[in-house]
């Protein structure tokens, strides 16, 4: 059964030629953009705005084209921004009524504030601040790493915490690292460097440097861990689905008084031998329902690198599914 056509008409204020251009993008591509994504026609006569579509849709698209608006008095829009305001648009419409929509966080890092894009997002920030013990689940681009590093350089900027410490395993190599070249710091540093363009990002290459001298930072192979106990640190451990149960176990068993863990991995790009179960999926099935313990789920529609990468996302999960390896 064919549902009814929807138009629905409105006007974006104030008058402006130079925000309409913005909002519409080089040859209509932002506006075309909006159509693809939500499956509506738009049509504008300078501010005046026509949408067509399902009456569902035509809703949707009518809020995204309001905050675009919205943003383009103090931003130049952009494909990728456009598809950020369009992921917070599928979040709400397909959040359940009557959820309650955790507290904002904002974080102040060197780069300015950072603050969460879609629903998601919000609730694994919302976790981190008020767990001791976070996991962050879900697919490449979906901000998990960037944010629990975000978290984690605040905690330390006030003071909350003495010690940040990021940890990745480093699976590839076996942890038998020797016949890569170089020293120790130089056969690791592979492994962990997303993790320091992010500190990075965050703080400046200058005060990472100073940081990693003082041993304020930490930036460590899982194997590192064993035998350690962290009091007053932030921990992060990435690329957690390459752990082994063992490994996730000993580490999770390292955290003592005034410490925050968060865990990150993608269930579905283990690189485990076929027989080893990963230590991520072991603790999701151990762990839920633990007090203190949190998980958040991201999901394609989530991403926020390029629109591709999403539908990739999803490709690869129908292949699989939506169960992963």
């Amino acid at each position: 059964m064919s549902t009814a056509l929807e138009h629905r008409d409105f006007v974006l204020e104030p008058e402006d030629n130079e925000r309409l251009a913005n909002l519409a993008g080089p040859l209509d591509e932002h506006l075309r953009q909006v159509e693809l994504r939500l499956g509506v026609e738009i049509a504008h006569r300078g501010q005046i705005f026509r949408v067509s579509g399902d009456a569902e849709d035509v809703g949707a698209a009518e809020r995204v084209l309001r905050e675009l608006w919205a943003d383009t008095a103090h931003a130049t829009l952009d494909p990728h921004g456009v598809h950020l305001r369009l992921g917070q648009a599928s979040s709400a419409s397909e959040a359940a009524p009557g959820v309650v929509r955790p507290q904002d966080v904002s974080i102040k890092v060197k780069r300015g504030t950072i603050k969460a894009r879609g629903g998601n997002q919000q609730r694994y920030l919302h976790a981190i601040a008020t767990h001791d013990i976070n996991f962050g689940i879900g697919p490449a681009g979906t901000g998990k790493t960037f944010l629990a590093v975000a978290m984690a350089v605040e905690a330390l900027n006030q003071a909350r915490v003495q010690r940040l410490l990021l940890v990745r395993p480093a699976v590839e190599a076996g942890e038998r690292l020797g016949f890569l070249p170089g020293d120790l710091a130089q056969k690791v540093d592979p492994y962990l460097r997303p993790l320091y363009d992010a500190l990075y990002e965050m703080l400046g290459v200058e005060r990472v440097a100073k940081l990693v001298e003082r041993n304020v930072i930490e930036v460590a192979p899982l194997a590192y861990m064993r035998g350690r106990t962290l009091n007053d640190s932030f921990v992060i451990l990435d690329e957690a689905q390459n752990t082994s149960v063992e490994q996730m176990k000993m580490f999770l068993t390292r955290i003592g008084f005034g410490s925050t863990a968060v865990v990150t991995g993608d269930l579905t790009q283990v690189d485990l031998p076929r027989h080893q179960r990963s230590g991520l999926r072991d603790a999701v099935d151990v762990l839920r329902g633990v007090e203190g313990v949190h998980f958040t789920f991201f999901e394609a529609r989530d991403v926020v690198r390029h629109p591709l990468v999403a539908r990739i996302v999803r490709a690869y999960d129908a292949r699989d599914g939506e169960g992963g390896a």
